[in-house]
């Protein structure tokens, strides 16, 4: 079985779009996310809504708050009152997007698979996260538990990304990789850590 794209995706595919500079890309928040969901393509768009429906669902304002905060290089907290809300916008450009799409096949396969598996294996995983802030490893725990480990998994990769002063190990990145393997991931998803491998290690 094989992912829809060997890259990143979802929720923590959406947190990469907030660099320093994502204010050159559009006017708004919302209009970068829709500017990135490529045409034709709705198995983006539905894994976005996905992952932000589950999380909406199953994590108080502040879980998601720290979420996207420690996801996110620049994450756009001007255009939106709480981390549920700007979740909410995520879920409308998502819908307004495939309502205008000819034809959407719905996600199947490795592309609805959720971890349950392999929560404790995640769990673990994101407790060995010494250089992250406690509260963003509860809210990552919470994630695993109360969301998916899939998806808390795909946060906690992006949260290494833009976290100033991460490291790993090379045992700890090996862990992740069979763990994205056994999820499907693409060849890129889990590689986009490997540069925290400290040397040495």
């Amino acid at each position: 079985m094989q992912r829809f794209t060997e890259f990143d995706f979802g929720v923590s595919w959406v947190m990469g779009f907030w660099h320093q500079d994502w204010g050159y890309e559009a006017d708004t928040a919302a209009e970068v996310v829709e500017q990135h969901l490529p045409e034709g393509a709705g198995e983006y768009a539905l894994a976005v809504r996905r992952d932000a429906r589950t999380l909406l669902d199953n994590l108080p304002s502040k879980s998601l708050d720290l979420l996207w905060t420690a996801g996110s290089q620049y994450i756009p907290r001007f255009e939106q009152n709480s981390a549920a809300e700007w979740t909410r916008t995520v879920i409308g450009v998502c819908d307004t997007w495939l309502s205008a799409q000819s034809e959407v096949r719905p996600l199947t396969g490795a592309d609805t698979e959720d971890g349950l598996a392999h929560r404790d294996a995640v769990v673990a995983e994101i407790e060995g996260m010494g250089f992250l802030a406690a509260e963003v490893r509860r809210a990552l725990v919470d994630c695993a538990h109360h969301c998916t480990p899939d998806l808390a998994l795909r946060v906690l990769l992006r949260v290494a990304v833009e976290t100033p002063g991460a490291s790993l190990s090379e045992d700890q990145y090996k862990r992740l990789d069979r763990i994205g393997s056994a999820l499907h991931y693409g060849e890129f998803v889990v590689e986009d850590v490997k540069f925290l491998v400290a040397e040495g290690d």
